[in-house]
């Protein structure tokens, strides 16, 4: 697999997907497309890279991700399942092997009982295996949108590599 410390891992990511003949779709909420961007600045990323939907809203999560609707009503957007099935809906929905998402409050301030900086990824291969985390960042809005689109991109390459 490729070193994500030798590469960005915007390219580290599609050169494993591509070895392995994966592709990836992306669902993001709090990052509002920074991952399809980073995806998309690496030449050649059209030869992996499926799609991405920017689903900000929590009913678009459920209406467009097909994110389970009494779990958004019982936990809200921002939990380790939401996310899980954020990733599987955006793999859905564009067809691909491999889905990421992104889900959490960048801030400044709490949303809904959830703290600024709370961030949830997940990466989601078509047979079900998955990474999901959950992290807590100090920052600005900037700064916090920006780890999290890094996270994600972690998070892919572990389960990626733990296919081998």
């Amino acid at each position: 697999m490729p070193d994500a410390g030798t590469r960005p891992l915007p390219e580290a990511l599609l050169a494993a997907a591509q070895d392995r003949g994966l592709t990836i779709a992306v669902a993001e909420s709090l990052t509002g497309g920074l991952v399809c961007d980073a995806l998309v600045s690496v030449p050649g990323a059209s030869r992996t890279l499926r799609g991405g939907v920017v689903a900000y809203a929590t009913e678009v999560k459920h209406s467009v991700l097909g994110v389970d609707a009494d779990l958004l009503a019982k936990v809200g957007p921002v939990h380790a399942e939401v996310a899980r099935q954020m990733a599987h809906g955006a793999a859905r929905v564009l067809g691909a092997s491999l889905g990421l998402a992104t889900t959490g409050v960048a801030g400044p301030g709490p949303q809904d009982d959830v703290a600024a900086g709370t961030v949830v990824v997940a990466a989601v291969l078509r047979d079900g295996r998955h990474v999901v985390r959950e992290r807590r960042w100090d920052g600005d809005r900037p700064a916090v949108r920006a780890a999290a689109a890094s996270a994600v991109l972690e998070a892919a390459l572990e389960l990626l590599d733990g296919e081998r």
